[in-house]
Order: C-alpha cells, then structure tokens, then sequence
C-alpha cells in the first residue's frame, strides 16, 4: 500500500501509445495518479475530464497527471480522443499497479470478481514519496479537484 510519507511504487505501464511508461520517468517532478474504475463509464467520464480543465493549472504547478485503469491501451486511446485528453492514460492490465497502490474495486457495475481500479488519487513529490492520498468511498464519488490542485501547487 502506498500510504503518506512512503515511497511510490515504481511502476511501468503501456500507454495509449502501447509505449512504456514508468514511474521514473517523471522523477524530480510532481506526479498526481488518478486511478479511475473505466473509460466511458460517467462519472470516469467526468473525473478525467475534470483533471484536463485543471491541467494549466496543474502544468503551472509542474505536476504530471497520469490517468491509471484496468482498460486496454485500445480503450484509453479512444477515451483520449473522445474528451482530447492532453495527459497520459495508463493501462494496468494485469492490476499489479492498482494492488501495489491498494486502489482496486471488485465488482464494478455488479460484475461479481471483476476487479478494476477503484477512484483514489495519489500525489507524489519530486523525490517519489507519497504526499497525498484519497480514496473514494465508492466509485460514484470524485475527488475534491480545487483541494487537489492546491495541494499539487504547494509542493
């Protein structure tokens, strides 16, 4: 579990790109994960959406936003091109992620043992310590945006 204060858990994903991404790329910057359950499901919808309206602010702040599911590179690359997300999707589909950073679901739209990522969002700082963590009571729920992005820009 990635709880405050503990270092990340480095990471490699493929991207939309189905390119390599790792956590390392981004060191010395400020990386904010945003678990989401699925592409194209509302609320996901409306979370990722919500982090590219905020996205200059959070470029002013130098924080990386990398959108983390269980969905193909195939399904991020469409849900990319659907809301022109400017920030990277990330494709945990073996789930090692969403378990190292305790941020899965199961059972997800009443899919008994379906196991995607639950909504939790993780800031980590320039030197890959966890200063930030919260996690949704359910999937239904969004963060707190404003609070995110003013946490991001205090670091």
């Amino acid at each position: 579990m990635a709880n405050i204060g503990d270092t990340a858990p480095a990471f490699t994903l493929k991207n939309t790109e189905k390119k390599d991404v790792s956590l390392s790329d981004y060191s010395g910057q400020t990386v904010i994960l945003a678990f989401y359950p699925g592409a194209f499901t509302g609320v996901c919808d409306k979370e990722m959406c919500a982090f590219q309206d905020n996205l200059g602010k959070l470029n002013d702040a130098k924080a990386t936003v990398l959108g983390i599911s269980v969905d193909s590179p195939w399904v991020n690359t469409e849900f990319t091109r659907k809301y022109g997300l400017e920030f990277t999707l990330l494709s945990d589909l073996d789930r090692e992620v969403v378990t190292a950073y305790d941020a899965t679901f199961v059972g997800l739209g009443g899919i008994e043992g379906y196991v995607s990522a639950n909504r939790v969002v993780i800031v980590i700082d320039g030197n890959g310590i966890v200063q930030h963590r919260w996690v949704a009571e359910n999937p239904g729920v969004e963060p707190d945006y404003e609070a995110i992005v003013s946490f991001a820009s205090s670091l």
